[in-house]
């Protein structure tokens, strides 16, 4: 409790926070991080390239699949009494 107090004082001073930025290891932090997160975005977009094809094959199945099964659906659905609509709606 008392620790978390003395960093929380530290850290709202600016001019703490300025020279801890600009000391060594706080910048080798920050650019493993850096570095990190770029590859990390870089291997996503190349994994998402790969996957590209199979999610159109995917797609184009299931847009298939919807499509078919519904042509034997009456389609728009009729309206008239007991057949849906607002309750107490006039026929």
């Amino acid at each position: 409790m008392v620790l978390r107090r003395v960093l929380l004082a530290l850290l709202s001073s600016p001019r703490v926070v300025e020279r801890l930025s600009e000391s060594r290891p706080i910048r080798a932090a920050a650019r493993l991080t850096a570095a990190a997160i770029t590859s990390g975005q870089l291997s996503a977009r190349r994994a998402a390239r790969g996957l590209t094809p199979c999610l159109l094959r995917l797609r184009d199945a299931v847009l298939a699949e919807l499509k078919g099964s519904a042509r034997g659906w009456p389609w728009p659905p009729r309206r008239g009494s007991g057949q849906g609509g607002r309750p107490g709606a006039a026929p």
